[in-house]
């Protein structure tokens, strides 16, 4: 469901009947907000590795996967938060301030040798060389200027090999995206004891 969608459009048909319910979850260390922010184009293959994380946290979590062009802003307000973009904006800045932890992921092209590339951000400006485009460094910098604050950051990008039309990702993408689920999951994720 988009931002702008109609809510009353959820949980209807025959894909929320198979839903699981909400797990109960804290984060460690306790009271940390974490958001997850993937971002790309699913339209270009595996340029879609932030939707495909953001949906499989969301199955762990009992949530419904997003559909391409859905961005689970109506979802906002747990303990881990998903949101699926097409990119990075400035308006993002109010929404980012809000977490503790802030968790990007994106495809990368081979610039870096390993399958799932990790980069702690700090808050700085970057130039791009499209205007209409934000770097992770910067969107924290505008979230320093504007709201005092910024959370704790980091990349994990993804290593893509098909970038053609179409949907659905490579194997060894596909890879990646699942080792950086449990990594997700695992690192700041405590099921809370039955």
């Amino acid at each position: 469901m988009s931002r702008q969608g109609d809510k009353e459009t959820r949980g209807q048909g025959d894909a929320a009947s198979t839903v699981s319910p909400r797990l109960p979850v804290s984060l460690s260390p306790p009271h940390k907000r974490t958001l997850v922010i993937g971002y790309g184009n699913p339209s270009r293959r595996d340029d879609g590795v932030g939707l495909a994380v953001v949906n499989g946290l969301r199955e762990r979590l009992g949530l419904p996967p997003l559909a391409e062009g859905d961005d689970g802003f109506d979802d906002l307000g747990q303990s881990l938060d998903t949101l699926a973009l097409q990119q990075l904006t400035p308006e993002l800045a109010e929404t980012v301030a809000a977490y503790d932890r802030l968790i990007l992921v994106d495809a990368h092209v081979g610039t870096y040798p390993e399958l799932i590339q990790r980069v702690q951000l700090r808050p700085q400006v970057e130039p791009s060389l499209v205007s209409h485009h934000l770097k992770p460094n910067h969107l924290l910098a505008l979230t320093v200027q504007l709201f005092g604050r910024a959370p704790v950051a980091e990349l994990l990008s993804i290593r893509g090999f098909d970038f053609d039309f179409g949907p659905g990702l490579s194997p060894a993408t596909a890879e990646g995206v699942q080792q950086v689920i449990a990594e997700i999951w695992s690192k700041f994720l405590i099921p809370h004891p039955s």
